[in-house]
């Protein structure tokens, strides 16, 4: 089996077990990208999870402008199609709450944290290709989670043993993807991505960093996140990302 295919066969897995939660967390809506957007997600598998990898990163959960709208990490629409050049079918989710619906290709909001994350890789790469030659983006938790206002909920805001499940079948997935990639860095984006893997990863040879989360809601990314967060993977070692 290919590596991409043992990558979309644990994803596949993933989303099974999250399905079977759905309706069992402690909030009002809940969406899973990996299921209503998985044709979107194969296409990012197969054309750049085909390779093991020196580099891992890792997000926290979907945001409602860009994964939660097709299935990619961190998935700012226009860097998804015209960087990323990815294709798919996007459905609906199974209890879309109407303030934040899913319009995914049509969604005419731009997400913050993926406009910059995707944003520097393309300024810094010649192409995606470059890029994702060593390195994968994922995200630990495949849900968005969603008040009755509609605003966002993060995983640790959620309460119940259904949030305890799914984190238990995130991390199990996260073992699987360093396995099958084989990577010698993980990197955290945010400090409970980071959290998150070194608890998961507890036998990991290789090294786990943190990269400051490029979201508006931190008062540090607004302040040139871009060249931060060149500064920080040059300070992990990773020189391909220093000026050229």
């Amino acid at each position: 089996m290919s590596v991409s295919d043992r990558i979309l066969q644990v994803g596949a897995e993933l989303s099974f077990e999250c399905n079977r939660l759905i309706n069992q967390f402690e909030c009002a809506h809940v969406y899973n990208p990996l299921d209503y957007a998985w044709d979107v997600y194969a296409d990012y598998v197969r054309k750049y999870a085909n390779s093991q990898k020196r580099v891992l990163f890792m997000g926290m959960n979907p945001g409602p402008w860009g994964m939660a709208q097709n299935g990619v990490p961190f998935g700012e629409i226009s860097a998804v199609q015209n960087w990323l050049k990815l294709k798919g079918t996007i459905r609906k989710p199974i209890d879309e709450h109407p303030k934040r619906p899913i319009q995914g290709w049509d969604c005419p909001r731009s997400e913050v944290s993926g406009r910059r994350f995707w944003g520097m890789l393309e300024d810094h790469f010649e192409n995606s290709q470059s890029f994702f030659q060593h390195a994968w983006v994922v995200n630990y938790c495949p849900l968005l989670f969603l008040e009755e206002s509609g605003r966002n909920l993060t995983p640790d805001k959620v309460k119940g043993h259904a949030i305890d499940e799914a984190l238990a079948h995130a991390s199990n997935h996260l073992e699987h993807v360093v396995d099958i990639l084989d990577p010698e860095v993980v990197v955290g984006v945010g400090r409970w991505a980071q959290k998150q893997a070194r608890k998961t990863l507890a036998n990991f040879n290789g090294h786990i960093e943190t990269l400051l989360h490029p979201s508006p809601a931190s008062p540090a990314a607004n302040r040139g996140w871009a060249r931060q967060a060149k500064e920080q993977l040059v300070k992990m070692g990773l020189n391909e990302f220093g000026d050229k």
